[in-house]
C-alpha cells in the first residue's frame, strides 16, 4: 500500500493533514475506499416509495392503522369475528368502512394482515389466509386509491397474491428468519419490506446487541436478495419473542436501532405488555399506546403501527412538534 507525506495544512480528501513532526500522517498509512464501494457512513434515511406516496424520513412521524381481517386477534378487532363470510361479503365491507375511518382519521398507510400472530393463533394455510384478505385489498385498493397498502404475512404466496391484488409493501413479521423468500419476492416486485425482529423463544444474552445484529444480517440477506436500501425498513419486534421485561428495556433503548441506518416501524399497539403494567384488557390500552407512541418517536421511530388511528395521530403530531421542531 502506498503511504501519503502530508505537510502542516496539506488537505487529504475533506480532513487536514496531521503534523508529521508529531508522528501523525507520516507514521499512519492512509485508507482509500475501494472501487464502487459506498463510504457506510450513514446521513439522512432519504425517502421510499410505497405505492401511490413518497415517504420522506425524518419530516415527520407516520401513522399505520391496522386491518386484521381474522377471527381471532388478540386486540379484539379481527374484521371476521364481526361477520360470517371469512372474507367475503360483508367482511369486506366492514374493512372498507374501518379503512375510509382511518384514513379520515389521518392514516398515512394500512397493514392488512389475515392471520393473527398472537400465542396460541389458529394457524392457516395460505390458500386460507390469501382467501381472507385478496377481496379486502383489492375492495380498499378501489375505495382509496391513494392509499398505500401494506401486507402482513409470512408466506410468499399470499404477498404475491396481495400484491397482484394492489398492496404496495410487504410486512414481513418473521424477517430476521434465514428463509428470503418473501425479500427474494420484494426484490422480483421492486417493493418495499419491513423486516420485524423475532425469535420462538426468548432466549437472550444481551438483549438490544442481539435485536440489532439479528436486523443488521436480515438487511444483509434483503439486500443480497435484490432489494435496494431505500426498500428497506425494520421493525424491533415489540411483543414478538420477548418477555415483557425485554419489550420494556426495548422501549428504553429504541434510539439504538438507529445505528441501522433504515426507517424504524413500532407496534405496541394494544399489546399485552401494557396490559400487564396496568393490569387491563386489550380495547383499555389506548392511553398506555399513546405513551409508547411519544416515547417512540422521541427516539427516532418513523412508522407507529397502531389500532386507534386518530388518537394516535394526535399523539403523533404533539410529540413531532417537540422532537421534530
Amino acid at each position: 500500500m502506498t503511504r501519503e507525506r502530508s505537510v502542516p495544512g496539506e488537505s487529504v480528501g475533506s480532513v487536514v493533514a496531521a503534523r508529521p513532526e508529531l508522528g501523525g500522517a507520516e507514521a499512519t498509512p492512509s485508507f482509500a475506499l475501494p472501487p464502487g464501494a459506498p463510504d457506510g457512513l450513514q446521513g439522512g434515511l432519504g425517502e421510499t416509495r410505497i405505492g401511490p406516496r413518497t415517504f420522506r424520513w425524518g419530516e415527520r412521524t407516520f401513522v399505520m392503522g391496522i386491518l386484521n381481517v381474522t377471527p381471532d386477534s388478540f386486540s379484539g378487532d379481527g374484521l371476521l369475528a364481526r361477520s360470517s363470510d371469512d372474507g367475503r361479503g360483508a367482511g369486506v365491507a366492514a374493512a372498507v368502512a374501518q379503512a375510509r375511518a382511518m384514513a379520515e382519521a389521518g392514516a398515512d398507510l394500512l397493514d392488512v394482515g389475515g392471520e393473527s400472530t398472537r400465542p396460541g393463533h389458529e394457524e392457516v394455510d395460505a390458500a386460507h389466509e390469501a382467501q381472507r384478505i385478496v377481496p379486502v385489498i383489492r375492495a380498499v385498493r378501489d375505495a382509496l386509491p391513494g392509499m398505500p397498502l401494506t401486507v402482513d404475512t409470512t408466506k410468499p404466496a399470499v404477498a404475491a397474491a396481495a400484491l397482484d391484488a394492489g398492496a404496495d409493501a410487504i410486512n414481513d413479521v418473521w424477517g430476521v428468519a434465514p428463509d428470503d423468500a418473501l425479500s427474494r419476492l420484494a426484490g422480483e416486485r421492486g417493493v418495499p419490506i419491513v423486516l420485524m425482529h423475532n425469535r420462538a423463544e426468548p432466549r437472550y444474552v444481551n438483549l438490544l446487541a442481539e435485536i440489532v445484529a439479528d436486523l443488521q444480517r436480515a438487511i444483509e440477506r434483503t439486500l443480497a436478495a435484490g432489494v435496494p436500501w431505500a426498500n428497506v425498513l425494520v421493525d424491533p419486534g415489540f411483543g414478538f419473542g420477548k418477555t415483557p421485561e425485554h419489550n420494556l428495556a426495548l422501549l428504553h433503548e429504541l434510539g439504538s436501532l438507529r445505528v441501522l441506518g433504515r426507517p424504524i416501524v413500532l407496534g405496541t399497539s394494544r399489546k399485552s405488555t401494557l396490559g400487564k403494567v396496568l393490569d387491563l384488557p386489550a380495547d383499555e390500552r389506548v392511553e398506555a399506546t399513546l405513551a409508547t407512541t411519544a416515547l417512540g418517536i422521541a427516539a427516532g421511530v418513523d412508522i407507529v403501527r397502531v389500532h386507534d388511528v386518530r388518537a394516535n395521530v394526535r399523539a403523533a403530531r404533539i410529540a413531532d412538534a417537540v422532537t421534530r421542531r
